[in-house]
């Protein structure tokens, strides 16, 4: 058997992590990828570093909520040539089931094979560690590719897997701002013209819907807020402490959520009120560059579950913003209720 090299995508990764580079939060409605010219740059990478021939990249995400089926964006990938899509399942909370466990099983299978030789994880999850040991103990050299930052150094890579991996490689620093865009903000459609635009550009409705605390007729005649009128940047009182950088960011595909009713915080919180106020204001800044005034109009629909995907990106953003894996129950509860306090305060000067 011939030589040869591929390339194991961890979506989730992939994705989350090019969009915080590209429009400050790692929510994925928030950018659009050119899957065909990603395949392309990442085949000439890996055969250029390993002098093999790919095989083929397999790309691992979730399916549909509703079907675990592949949807438009994902069967459109699966007819690039040398592509493989590997679907795992979705929860109707949003949350990834048997994703990495499939690509796992799938690199040790390949490993013992001898399907490939050299074989390239572009992952940071810390859970798929112990299969890359054990492909290496078949003789397959693993290498991790990872998303670069604006250093150009690995970016969200657990160091337990970067210690374990044969070597870790950055994808070309060219290679992410070429293929991940931010998502301009749609125009209003025309009157009479039939509306179907899913909430955030393709976020999933969620299967729960709230029973309470509907708004009022008033409360959706007011205008939704621009983009532009959404302050990224943090509002601190003179006597605040700084906000203490992380000094390593991890991925985790762990960091997802339920839907969630409020109801008031109790006992301590670990992220600071300047970082739950940042990641609350980045990700509805990205939100509403995508979203529609009838995207904006069903998010206080439904009020107050906070809709999946962005429920994920304001987890996993303020986990990587103080460097934790996990955040506790309270830091949940205080970021989700921050979220709808943003909404109102942008709700406010829509008026």
């Amino acid at each position: 058997m011939r030589s040869c090299c591929a390339v194991y995508v961890d979506a989730g990764y992939l994705l989350a992590s090019s969009s915080m580079l590209v429009s400050g939060t790692s929510l994925r409605a928030a950018v659009s990828i050119d899957h065909a010219l990603l395949m392309k740059r990442l085949t000439e990478q890996v055969e250029r570093d390993s002098g093999l021939p790919l095989l083929r990249i397999n790309w691992y995400d979730s399916g549909n909520a509703a079907t675990g089926r592949a949807d438009a964006t994902q069967q459109a990938l699966a007819l690039l040539p040398r592509v493989k899509v590997r679907l795992g399942r979705r929860s109707y909370s949003g949350e990834q089931k048997g994703v990495d466990l499939r690509l796992g099983l799938d690199l040790v299978t390949h490993a013992r094979n001898r399907a490939v030789d050299v074989a390239y994880l572009l992952s940071g999850d810390d859970d798929l560690t112990e299969a890359v040991e054990e492909a290496q103990l078949h003789g397959v050299q693993v290498n991790v590719l990872a998303v670069p930052d604006t250093q150009g150094q690995a970016y969200a890579v657990a160091r337990h897997l970067q210690m374990e991996a044969d070597g870790v490689t950055v994808i070309d620093q060219e290679t992410i701002p070429a293929v991940v865009k931010r998502i301009p903000r749609p125009a209003s459609p025309v009157e009479g013209e039939e509306e179907g635009c899913e909430l955030g550009a393709g976020l999933e409705e969620s299967a729960q819907e709230s029973l309470s605390s509907r708004p009022t007729p008033a409360l959706l005649d007011r205008r939704r807020p621009h983009p532009g009128d959404v302050e990224v940047g943090v509002h601190l009182p003179a006597d605040a402490s700084p906000v203490v950088e992380p000094t390593q960011i991890v991925y985790s595909s762990d960091v997802v959520s339920t839907d969630w009713v409020f109801e008031q915080v109790s006992g301590a919180v670990e992220a600071s009120p300047e970082s739950i106020d940042a990641v609350c204001r980045s990700v509805l800044a990205a939100w509403l560059e995508a979203a529609t005034d009838e995207d904006w109009d069903r998010l206080l629909q439904r009020r107050p579950t906070v809709p999946p995907e962005v429920d994920r990106a304001l987890l996993r953003d303020l986990s990587l913003r103080i460097d934790t894996p996990e955040l506790g129950e309270n830091d949940r509860h205080a970021l989700r209720g921050h979220f709808w306090q943003v909404v109102d305060e942008r709700q406010k000067d829509g008026v």
